[in-house]
């Protein structure tokens, strides 16, 4: 499936949406995408709650509509508000904001698109606005859309309210610049796993496709090398970027010795049962049978007799944590098959006994309180929520749902982006070690039994 990207510049969307609160966009539709059709428009977009509709002209106009009530096409003329036409433009510092002028109406919930009593978009299924008689919203044409009615695109978003700023962090960090960061990063260098048969803690990431997984490899990478790096593979497509199991070690430092930490990059999660990684696939892996480099075949599972299938492994090849990797932008979209497939593999690895945590991804894009500050993860109502949904949703303890910010479009690195990461190795580090700690009292269970 395709990623269907907003046409909003970084400007415009920062314009947009300093018409609100702290609020996130959610894209309900595109037409260029699903077309001008008004039943398309429909199919997508009743029944969301709050949305903003977003049109474009050639005149370079970024201008629409904001309802808080649903579209239902019920053809009543609707009471709202909180209702308001908008413009946009690069001439304009900031946009101009046309409320009703009763008071009270907002819009007429037709069959079509919206209809704000005097514009109304997508009518007779065309890419144009038409101008309706009447004094519902007082603007110039000129101001709201230089007087081009013709569209080059539309799209609807849905307006999810972030909640603002909490009064207290819910959970507490340590943010204080680079002694923060040097002790995280010694802890990570001097970390030994609790088994002397093993050397290095391999953890598996596991996630949808685009949830960040390539991403947080390289993020980490980048902290210990002092840059941002890009050395495994990413990107934005509807299928998988990483066809290979791939086993990445980090070094302390250029040239330096290699961390106790391995981080095993996986082909990404698909719905469809003969699409991206296979559940028993995942289980090959887990027991240690798949080498590095091994080449999926999403039609098949692992072939004991392939090139690159260990027949005997050891402790030391297994894995010993697992990290699902999920867009914070995504989680309230995970569909019914993808959470039936995440719960079929959590359940098989609880029968291993393997240790389970969870990375929030992309948190800055998800909370806009993140992105202004990244110290204000703990302090955003939004964030607190998708953590506790996240845990209802994989039956995990919201204590192992880590929200982290990877590098992405950055080319320097940021000492608060560092933090997060480094404390979600360390909690990866320390949950590895439970798991150590549960087969070095199984060994010592079985002496007892056999009287050694």
């Amino acid at each position: 499936m395709s990623v269907v990207k907003s046409s909003l510049s970084v400007e415009q969307e920062r314009k947009l949406l300093s018409l609100f609160g702290h609020v996130r966009l959610h894209q309900l539709y595109k037409a260029s995408v699903h077309s001008y059709i008004h039943s398309a428009f429909h199919n997508r977009c009743d029944g969301q709650g709050p949305t903003v509709l977003v049109a474009y002209n050639k005149s370079g106009f970024v201008f629409g509509g904001y309802i808080s009530k649903d579209y239902a096409q019920t053809t009543q003329a609707i009471n709202d508000d909180k209702a308001f036409l908008y413009s946009i433009t690069d001439q304009r510092e900031n946009p101009l904001r046309v409320s009703s002028t009763n008071g009270q109406y907002g819009f007429t919930d037709g069959k079509y698109g919206l209809n704000v009593g005097v514009l109304w978009f997508l009518n007779n299924n065309t890419a144009t606005v038409q101008v309706v008689a009447g004094n519902s919203y007082a603007f110039e044409g000129e101001e709201m859309h230089g007087n081009d009615l013709q569209l080059t695109e539309c799209e609807v978003y849905r307006v999810e309210d972030c909640g603002g700023r909490l009064k207290t962090p819910w959970r507490k960090i340590d943010w204080e610049g680079y002694s923060t960061k040097d002790r995280l990063m010694d802890y990570i260098k001097n970390y030994k796993p609790e088994v002397k048969s093993v050397v290095q803690a391999r953890v598996l990431l596991v996630g949808p496709v685009g949830a960040g997984k390539s991403s947080f490899f390289n993020s980490i990478n980048s902290v210990f090398k002092g840059h941002v790096t890009g050395q495994a593979n990413t990107g934005s497509a509807g299928t998988s970027l990483t066809t290979q199991f791939r086993t990445y070690s980090i070094k302390a430092e250029q040239g330096g010795k290699a961390l106790p930490l391995v981080l095993c990059d996986t082909m990404g999660l698909e719905e469809g049962p003969s699409a991206g990684l296979d559940i028993d696939d995942i289980n090959s892996i887990m027991k240690g049978h798949v080498q590095d480099r091994y080449q999926f075949n999403p039609s098949m599972s692992v072939q004991t007799d392939g090139v690159g299938f260990c027949k005997s492994p050891s402790l030391k090849d297994t894995i010993h944590c697992v990290v699902y990797v999920l867009d914070a932008c995504k989680v309230t979209l995970l569909s019914a098959k993808m959470v039936d497939k995440l719960a079929a593999i959590r359940k098989g690895i609880n029968k291993l006994g393997v240790p389970q945590l969870v990375l929030l991804t992309k948190v800055d894009e998800a909370c806009p309180l993140v992105r202004e500050d990244l110290t204000n993860i703990y302090l955003s109502h939004y964030i607190e929520r998708m953590t506790r949904e996240v845990s209802v949703c994989l039956g995990v303890s919201q204590s192992c749902v880590l929200p982290v910010k990877n590098y992405s479009r950055e080319l320097e690195l940021d000492i608060h982006t560092d933090i997060l990461l480094l404390t979600a190795v360390v909690q990866m580090l320390r949950y590895s070690n439970n798991y150590f700690d549960d087969i070095y009292q199984a060994v010592e269970q079985k002496s007892e039994w056999l009287g050694y």
